[in-house]
């Protein structure tokens, strides 16, 4: 496994909307574990393949006590309700801003073996799946704001 060098804004590669995956073999799954290590030793939650120079359809999310979920060519197929969350980004490092995401997300994707996973989410679940499917889609959290001002600076720094 290796740790792999995350994008920071404005890399353009960020904006590229990615490409679906197609056959999952030795190098997606090679990948899905430099991704986890790489999404581990930045302390972060999700990791979207895009995040690290690869536009394919890939993410990587571990909620805090939960094991590593890679998920391949995921969508959003509902949503329901809205709250406002503080969100950071490993692409935006140091800073963070409130934003409005869904209470509940419902999503499919396939999973590491290719089979298909339907996950139906709430709170920091949802909120990842939706920050890293935007990834995938070339949107940042930081376009959801009217505004930068609206930015919060922390004392984040890229490991």
């Amino acid at each position: 496994m290796a740790k792999l060098k995350i994008r920071i804004n404005p890399d353009p590669i960020l904006r590229q909307k990615s490409k679906r995956v197609s056959i999952i073999d030795k190098s997606i799954q090679k990948l899905i574990d430099d991704m986890i290590e790489t999404m581990q030793e930045a302390h972060g939650v999700g990791l979207a393949a895009v995040q690290i120079g690869v536009p394919l359809r890939i993410i990587v999310i571990q909620i805090p006590d939960d094991e590593a979920m890679a998920l391949i060519n995921p969508e959003i197929i509902d949503r329901k309700g809205e709250r406002n969350v503080i969100e950071g980004c490993l692409s935006i490092p140091g800073y963070q801003a409130e934003i409005t995401r869904s209470e509940l997300i419902k999503a499919k994707a396939k999973d590491r073996k290719g089979k298909l996973v339907r996950i139906k989410a709430t709170d920091l679940l949802a909120q990842c799946l939706e920050h890293e499917i935007d990834h995938l889609n070339g949107i940042l959290y930081i376009d959801y704001l009217k505004d930068t001002d609206q930015l919060i600076k922390t004392d984040q720094e890229l490991l």
